[in-house]
């Protein structure tokens, strides 16, 4: 049995929901067989077509992946429709059937899709916050989610923290009282202008900005390598943090909204299916920021295949074993 099957029938039906076209990457399966580990065969899931759908980013692709080698552990037949282009094309590609899991992140969900403005600072009440919003909105159920939280932070080099004792954003504050003239920050563009980005959290903490850069969201990262500010907005899950030697400041008043991942799939499907919460919750729960950032690394810095580093890592957590040992 292949792991991943790429099925253009599907691709098809989801190029519908885009405006802006398919949005979708047609792969080869992958070059391995999962085996059980201690994610063993549950015989109500054997040979239950499932289809695990992601957003089009690093985090999401390999989150796919161990949702997939999980589920073919535990003897489903999966269909790999990962790398969708746009939050909203996957999350519509969900409601509409067409992917029956993802994993979403709480904030996420709170504010773009349910269109609250105020997040909730706790990750747990959050979560359920979020969770029992969606399930009578949208009968979509989230399971329990993870340490993963991929929300927002400043960040600066490892050299220039230690030299200056930066641990926290509210050390930065008062360093950057102290000296202005390094208030040089780099931010996305959207980042800039958003209630609950710059302006906001610069509000909560009350830092002066001598100099503030605006960058895309890939070429942030360029601005950080060339020097060209001291400080900068980062994901805290980004493995990018790792490659270049970054260290991320904590946000101690916790202004950032939570993006605590979490397994989503339609409430009438689990209902259907109960026993896949046993196989992707004890996931879920292995995987923090800490370990997303190496994962990370290793595919946007080292070149890995997500696949190869995804399979790694549910390897090295015994949840699977593969034909190779």
């Amino acid at each position: 049995m292949r792991l991943v099957q790429k099925l253009t029938a599907l691709a098809t039906g989801l190029c519908l929901l885009a405006a802006t076209g398919c949005g979708l990457d047609v792969n080869a399966a992958l070059p391995f067989k999962v085996l059980p580990g201690s994610i063993q065969p549950v015989p109500e899931l054997r040979g239950l077509s499932v289809t695990v759908g992601s957003k089009d980013f690093t985090e999401q692709i390999l989150l796919g992946y161990l949702a997939e080698m999980a589920l073919s552990a535990a003897g489903a037949e999966v269909t790999d429709l990962t790398d969708i282009k746009g939050s909203n094309s996957a999350r519509q590609a969900l409601l509409g059937g067409q992917i029956d899991i993802s994993w979403e992140y709480t904030g996420t969900g709170w504010i773009s899709y349910q269109g609250n403005t105020d997040p909730i600072p706790d990750e747990r009440a959050q979560f359920e916050a979020v969770k029992k919003a969606d399930e009578q909105q949208n009968g979509i159920t989230w399971l329990d989610f993870s340490p993963l939280n991929n929300t927002y932070a400043f960040a600066t080099t490892e050299a220039y923290a230690r030299q200056h004792n930066l641990n926290t954003t509210t050390d930065m504050t008062n360093f950057l009282k102290e000296h202005p003239d390094q208030a040089v920050f780099c931010v996305e563009t959207e980042f800039a202008s958003r209630a609950d980005g710059f302006p906001g959290v610069q509000k909560t903490y009350g830092f002066p900005a001598t100099n503030i850069k605006s960058f895309g969201t890939g070429t942030i990262y360029s601005s950080i390598a060339n020097g060209a500010c001291q400080f900068r907005e980062i994901f805290t899950t980004d493995g990018r943090i790792a490659g270049l030697n970054l260290k991320v400041l904590a946000d101690d008043k916790k202004f950032f909204p939570q993006y605590n991942a979490s397994v989503t799939m339609r409430t009438e499907f689990l209902r259907a299916h109960p026993r896949l919460r046993q196989v992707l919750e004890p996931v879920a729960k292995a995987i923090d920021n800490r370990q997303m950032i190496e994962l990370g690394k290793q595919v946007d810095i080292d070149g890995r295949d997500p696949g190869d580093v995804a399979r790694d890592w549910m390897v090295s957590k015994g949840f699977i074993k593969t034909s190779g040992g």
